[in-house]
């Protein structure tokens, strides 16, 4: 068992970023038997679920473009997705291979439909908050271990905004799987590495 003041962070592991869903991430559900036995070692466990309404600005289909594409928002250049866990959907739920009833906090991020969100901690403008930070603090956490899906995107910007607000942020990189669009995975392991995130095995 670690300290109380180290949080587990599963990231985003759903149906639709599973093989089979809408926006499948290769080896998505053979990370979960991982994250599972990983759960008791921990005494806070947060869960993050993406969760978009169905006019969400980040989907392809609402531009009439191609997923993967690039669109200029308001907050920056957004990757264009493929419709992807819509509230209330088969393919927003969990995976049923993961184990649910440990976690202590459901945190849901990507419901405002103007402005996609990778990180637990703040949307993609990076200013507006989602409250986990002051979740972990009210709790005495100071330091997040990181596991889910996508390593290259909501895992690491995750990483990214733990160790920015003074957490000590590790990614456990067998128990997460990425996406690797166009180069993303070794150039955001680079940011992660220059930011002081530990990334292990």
């Amino acid at each position: 068992m670690r300290p109380l003041t180290e949080a587990l962070i599963v990231i985003d592991v759903q149906n639709d970023f599973c093989p089979g869903g809408a926006l499948a991430v290769a080896g998505g559900d053979a990370i979960i038997p991982r994250i599972n036995a990983l759960l008791p070692e921990f005494g806070a466990r947060i869960f993050t679920q993406d969760w978009h309404p169905a006019d969400h600005s980040s989907f392809a289909a609402n531009h009439g473009a191609e997923p993967f594409s690039l669109v200029e928002m308001p907050y920056g250049p957004q990757v264009l997705w493929p419709t992807h866990c819509v509230q209330g959907t088969t393919g927003a739920e969990f995976h049923p291979a993961l184990d649910t009833d440990p976690a202590e906090l459901i945190l849901r991020k990507g419901f405002r439909a103007g402005i996609d969100s990778y990180s637990a901690f703040f949307e993609n403008d990076r200013t507006t908050p989602t409250g986990l930070e002051g979740y972990l603090r009210s709790r005495g956490i100071e330091a997040v271990t990181l596991v889910g899906l996508a390593t290259d995107f909501c895992v690491a910007y995750s990483a990214l905004d733990a160790a920015r607000l003074g957490f000590r942020a590790t990614v456990l990189e067998g128990a997460c799987a990425a996406i690797d669009l166009n180069g993303s995975l070794a150039a955001i392991k680079a940011q992660m590495a220059a930011a002081g995130v530990r990334l292990e095995a």
